[in-house]
């Protein structure tokens, strides 16, 4: 008896999003990060072309972390007071993909620090390490809206990912995006159409698709993580079939 062939042929594949710009690009990377560009579903190699890998950004911040356990402290404590310091040891001893840059001293309920020492910092670790660079907003968005700027303008060309843009606030980041030839994440509270409609207020700004990754926010324990991963293959699967608002690579912001 023949076995079926149960091989699914899909109408789309995953958009490529490509962070960081070499010199030739108008850039100062040594390289580009590719993700994305998926034919088929994660692991059926069999299925269709899965060109580019999975990649893994490590994470250094703007003031020495007050909060994390000592064994993790153990690692970084002789560089997490000089955020360049930092960016160097994850590529040289721990291989990073890209380097992801949290801007938390800036919190307003924090060290309050401002747009200046905040792009400082954005242009001394772009000029300390050369593989691309994710740099991340502290998370409250009208102090977000007021330093991203001169952090985008001082890594204009650079390609860098910039985060994160969500429903009720998305203008100012769009914009940037456009005017320095950065990519953007899109935040969603692990909810597929608030998923979707962020990257649709994005696009009908004049952001290309293939310069938005999606960020489906995650959970930390038990069922959280059963509802995440749902809600990545739900929309993995929709843009496969040919939801153009769903082709976007997903990104994991797995310690957050």
């Amino acid at each position: 008896m023949m076995i079926p062939d149960v091989k699914q042929k899909w109408a789309n594949s995953i958009n490529v999003v490509t962070i960081g710009a070499t010199k030739e690009e108008g850039g100062t990377r040594s390289h580009t990060v590719s993700v994305g560009g998926a034919a088929t579903l994660p692991f059926l190699h069999f299925e269709g072309k899965i060109p580019h890998r999975p990649v893994v950004a490590m994470e250094i911040l703007d003031i020495v972390p007050e909060d994390w356990h000592p064994l993790l402290g153990s690692h970084f404590s002789d560089v997490w007071n000089d955020p360049v310091l930092w960016a160097k040891k994850c590529v040289q001893e721990y291989g990073a993909d890209l380097i992801c840059l949290r801007l938390v001293g800036c919190d307003p309920d924090g060290k309050n620090k401002g747009a200046e020492e905040a792009a400082e910092t954005v242009k001394s670790v772009l000029q300390g390490m050369s593989i691309p660079l994710i740099i991340w907003g502290c998370g409250n968005n009208d102090k977000d809206n007021d330093i991203l700027p001169a952090c985008s303008e001082v890594s204009a060309g650079e390609k860098c990912l910039l985060g994160s843009i969500t429903e009720d606030n998305y203008k100012t980041l769009v914009a940037l995006c456009k005017a320095d030839g950065h990519k953007i994440i899109a935040e969603s509270p692990v909810d597929i159409n608030i998923a979707k409609q962020v990257n649709v207020l994005a696009t009908d700004l004049g952001l290309a698709a293939e310069d938005i990754i999606i960020y489906p926010n995650s959970g930390a324990l038990g069922y959280g993580l059963e509802y995440v991963y749902s809600i990545m293959e739900r929309g993995r699967i929709a843009g496969l079939g040919g939801d153009k608002m769903w082709a976007m690579p997903i990104l994991c912001d797995i310690g957050k």
